[in-house]
């Protein structure tokens, strides 16, 4: 169980900002603590909305009590979001700062919530520039839509080796970019989900949407700030806009009802040139009625046996019936696969 120190918007109707990230979590068995910026009835886009923005004299005093608390002692991760002026950026700032002193190891994931396509910025300049100049430098993992990372690195970002240039170029040791389009590379319309380090780039490759509600962002940074594991937290995100296509909001309850029977989506490799690459291995077997083919990406041997388990649960007569079954259990166990 991770414990997330979460600042960014809430609402009180819908599931964006928290009121995404807090229950993605807890229905996971992490704990959150969580600090608005600002509260909201719901998100902006409906036709009516009302809210506060919380002064940031007002979080110091919180962050306050809970340090006094104790509630510093133990926090696994630093997760900041919307941030709607410099003062709420500085605030988050000592935020991380002073969380680090009660708990060194503390990642901090930064969302920095700028804007989107075809919009462009939706917060003040000044404050866009605070957050990359302030926030960006401090983070362990920024993770900006297609948008955001071309305005942070001031590059082009139209491809997915436009993507890890851009995302070499900041001061930041891991980025998750999102909304990547990689038609070149896969079926179009698809767009990825890319993690980029100084080493390596992997992505995970979806159907492009429409009409997905708002807060997809939110839950991804959410997930990936507690279980940093890009091919469940894409699995799960995308079982939430499924279920959520067309609706006014985003039908994160019920949807994580199920996330437990939800395989981790495919993490494929990225060449230097760009090129989605997944190393595909399949095992054939015959049965009463004819063929089963079993197929799994060869570059990641270590979901093997989880999708094996994940199959056994769901059809528990496979186990101890099924001699092939029982081979496939000893040889991945032999492996420690």
């Amino acid at each position: 169980m991770a414990h997330v120190l979460a600042i960014s918007s809430q609402v009180a109707s819908g599931h964006v900002g928290l009121s995404a990230i807090a229950p993605a979590l807890h229905s996971l068995g992490h704990e959150v603590t969580a600090l608005p910026t600002i509260v909201l009835s719901n998100h902006p886009g409906h036709p009516h909305c009302a809210g506060i923005r919380t002064n940031p004299a007002d979080l110091d005093a919180m962050l306050d009590a809970l340090e006094a608390n104790g509630r510093l002692d133990h926090v696994d991760t630093i997760l900041t979001g919307y941030l709607p002026t410099p003062a709420h950026v500085a605030f988050a700032r000592r935020a991380v700062e002073r969380t680090r002193r009660h708990s060194p190891g503390a990642r901090y994931v930064c969302d920095p919530i700028l804007g989107d396509d075809p919009k462009g910025l939706y917060i003040v300049e000044e404050t866009a520039t605070a957050i990359r100049d302030r926030l960006v430098p401090l983070a362990d993992v920024i993770v900006p839509n297609r948008f955001e990372l071309a305005w942070l690195s001031g590059q082009t970002v139209t491809t997915l080796d436009e993507t890890i240039t851009a995302a070499r170029s900041l001061a930041t040791p891991e980025v998750l970019a999102t909304s990547i389009p990689c038609e070149r590379t896969a079926p179009a319309p698809s767009l990825a989900t890319v993690l980029i380090n100084a080493d390596t780039a992997r992505a995970t490759v979806a159907k492009k949407c429409t009409a997905v509600p708002h807060g997809t962002g939110d839950l991804l940074a959410g997930l990936y700030a507690a279980e940093p594991d890009l091919g469940r937290v894409s699995a799960h995100v995308a079982h939430v806009i499924a279920k959520s296509l067309g609706r006014p909001e985003l039908e994160l309850v019920s949807a994580a009802r199920s996330w437990d029977n939800i395989p981790p989506a495919i993490v494929s490799r990225i060449s230097d040139a760009g090129e989605i690459e997944t190393i595909w291995v399949a095992g054939v077997d015959g049965c009463r009625d004819g063929w089963v083919s079993v197929c799994h990406p060869l570059d990641q041997p270590e979901r093997a046996l989880a999708a094996f388990e994940a199959a056994l649960a769901i059809h528990p007569q496979l186990s101890g019936a099924n001699h092939n079954a029982m081979l496939l259990r000893r040889y991945l166990e032999e492996r420690e696969i």
